[in-house]
């Protein structure tokens, strides 16, 4: 199978003259590399967290491990995984740079709320919840993140806990989030979806993109009338605030379901979709993908072009021209 499949010339620039895509690591054991996809650039280090792991005593738990990256004389990346606990952010998901290390998104438990949690890059890796309720209602499973440049942080919160039975019944609608850790403000900006996901900022934060996963309804349960789509939304400032204005139609995944999303410094904006990462111009036009088989629920922008593809029992290596806009390295 290519790797890349081009829709539109303009994605022969995203690719570069010398496009690749090589695996990095395998584990057949379990699904490691499913969310997150957090790049630390001082340590060269990759977060990630895996997909649902089903424990002895039937309970579920997601592992989260650092992937070393180093480099041969022959200019070879390799990786190297290990595992770190995870206990203490029950139900990791999607992730951020933030501070010196990594802000998490944890969906919860029956018996621990959902939330977002700081953990330390460096051993012992430490950690600390941020926040984990809505003025006293806790989040359903809080899924994906981003931080601001002002410092605040921007997330969405699906019901995907309870419908895969691991969180209570929920209190709250599916919507994204602001919270400011200075005042503790958090205030909800968007509702409308049936299931928010991913999450990211255009390149001068002016813009907002939300994915909707709600095609998949729940385990094996495909509804091909629900949106698996993108919507973006301007950010406008009313009395000092931001609020999110002209909701739109931005696009929709050609196949499976919009999960993870990023833009890269021109604007162009990635989702990790059924067969691949697909991407889009600034317009809306789908312009190529970047072809895995099996599927990749998110992925992350490294140094100059690289970018780290998770695709559950593997992770691989895919180098471009475009540089991601969150680091801009």
């Amino acid at each position: 199978m290519e790797s890349f499949l081009v829709h539109d010339d303009r994605f022969k620039a995203i690719l570069g003259p010398n496009p690749t895509l090589e695996l990095l690591l395998e584990n057949k054991e379990y699904a490691f590399a499913h969310e997150a996809g957090v790049y630390i650039p001082p340590d060269n280090t990759l977060f990630i967290t895996s997909n649902h792991i089903h424990t002895t005593t039937g309970d579920r738990t997601v592992q989260i491990s650092k992937i070393l990256l180093t480099k041969d004389h022959h200019g070879v990346v390799r990786a190297s995984h290990e595992e770190l606990p995870s206990l203490a952010i029950p139900m990791g998901n999607g992730g951020v740079n933030y501070k010196d290390g990594i802000l998490f998104c944890a969906q919860g438990s029956l018996k621990v709320p959902s939330g977002l949690y700081y953990m330390s890059s460096k051993h012992p890796h430490d950690v600390e919840p941020v926040i984990t309720n809505f003025y006293g209602r806790e989040f359903n499973s809080v899924n994906d993140v981003v931080v601001h440049t002002d410092g605040t942080i921007w997330f969405t919160d699906p019901i995907y806990g309870h419908e895969h039975g691991y969180r209570p019944v929920p209190s709250l609608p599916g919507q994204v989030y602001r919270f400011d850790p200075v005042s503790g403000a958090v205030r909800c900006l968007a509702d409308g979806f049936i299931k928010p996901n991913g999450i990211c900022f255009s390149p001068d934060e002016r813009t907002v993109y939300v994915t909707d996963t709600a095609r998949f309804r729940a385990i094996g349960v495909v509804d091909e009338t629900l949106p698996s789509s993108i919507y973006a939304f301007d950010v406008v400032y009313y009395h000092g605030e931001p609020f999110l204005t002209n909701r739109r139609l931005f696009a929709m995944a050609p196949v499976g379901i919009p999960d993870g999303i990023k833009c890269d410094i021109e604007g162009n904006v990635y989702s990790g979709c059924g067969d691949g990462v697909t991407v889009w111009s600034p317009g809306g036009v789908l312009l190529g993908r970047i072809l895995v088989e099996g599927g990749v629920a998110n992925f992350c922008f490294g140094r100059e072009g690289e970018m780290f593809i998770l695709n559950e029992h593997r992770l691989w290596r895919a180098q471009l021209k475009s540089q991601g806009a969150l680091l801009g390295i």
